[in-house]
């Protein structure tokens, strides 16, 4: 998930200079002298942002005296975005931020609350063609966005499982219509469940699902999460714990209300469809916490686990310390 660094300072200065046309005005309560926070998002509104929405509607943030702004990136920016300083607060994954922490130069950003408490990514596939564990992966088609870490995911499902690797068919391909792919001549799609899943069953679609979080510790990652600027965090402590404050109430609501919920999103973000908005909240009202009691929290085991096995497979350049790139302390206890 390495991203060529001229790419990202490309991006970096094409967000800059674009950070008022990417602004989202919904909801957002704006009180002369409250602080100003910008949070950008990893990419387009969805179920995993509504608790951001609901906390900009529902008036939590403008309550702990915060004028938020959530911005769209373009693809890639949002941890340089947040690193440099152009935005307090960003959405992003735990592999996407790994490499950074084994870099020799990280940047300055650190996650601070996970949004959703394990991940719910994983292999979908029409329940027609049979795979229904990572075993019989192999002999069909797979969707590959060709990626090291990728490719090592379902190494490990398959070869844990009995199967054979390389006997898994690659089609180089970035499918943007889940629905539309497992249609054609792609048997297999990485998604992420609330969003795709659940649009494969409104549309009708019979699938199995292999969900990564059930094939080891290791693959239980946190993914999305939210991260802070190290810098804005050390000097504005106070609104950090307000704007994840607020932030948790948002969330909370949609765990409690996710119709509602599903509502202030779509209000938000129009062109989304709304029956698919509204089943991938009714699915996440129970995802978004799960079993802990404190929504945010981030657990230093399944952390290390992760960033561990990412070493041993060479798929970042060194160890990342254990412990290294988050924190439970700006959440309310």
């Amino acid at each position: 998930m390495k991203r060529k660094i001229s790419i990202i300072i490309s991006v970096l200065l094409i967000v800059l200079l674009t950070l008022t046309a990417c602004s989202q005005p919904n909801g957002q309560n704006k009180t002369e002298g409250n602080k100003k926070v910008r949070i950008v998002l990893d990419w387009t509104p969805n179920t995993n942002h509504t608790g951001l929405y609901v906390a900009a509607e529902k008036g939590y943030f403008a309550e702990k005296g915060i004028d938020v702004e959530i911005m769209q990136p373009p693809e890639g920016g949002t941890e340089m975005l947040v690193g440099g300083g152009g935005a307090e607060f960003g959405v992003s994954f735990q592999d996407y931020i790994a490499p950074n922490y084994a870099s020799d130069n990280p940047m300055p950003f650190t996650a601070v609350a996970a949004i959703i408490q394990h991940n719910t990514s994983g292999i979908i596939s029409l329940k027609e063609k049979g795979i229904d564990k990572p075993s019989k992966l192999p002999g069909h088609t797979y969707a590959t966005w060709d990626l090291p870490v990728e490719k090592a995911i379902i190494n490990k499902i398959v070869t844990d499982d009995g199967g054979k690797f390389e006997d898994v068919r690659m089609i180089p391909s970035t499918v943007t219509d889940v629905v539309t792919a497992l249609q054609t001549d792609v048997d297999a799609v990485w998604v992420y469940y609330a969003w795709d899943g659940i649009a494969t069953k409104v549309k009708n679609l019979e699938t199995n699902f292999l969900n990564f979080a059930d094939y080891g510790i290791e693959l239980d990652y946190y993914s999305p999460l939210i991260i802070v600027n190290d810098d804005y965090a050390k000097s504005n402590t106070e609104t950090v714990k307000n704007a994840l404050e607020a932030i948790r109430q948002g969330y909370e609501f949609a765990i409690e209300n996710p119709e509602e919920a599903a509502a202030i999103l779509v209000k938000a973000a129009p062109e989304l469809d709304e029956e698919i908005v509204k089943e991938s909240q009714k699915w996440l009202a129970g995802q978004y916490k799960a079993e802990v009691e404190q929504w945010g929290y981030i657990d230093q085991a399944r952390w290390d686990a992760f960033y561990g096995w990412l070493f041993e497979n060479n798929l970042i350049e060194k160890e990342i310390p254990k412990g290294t790139g988050f924190t439970n302390e700006y959440l309310s206890k």
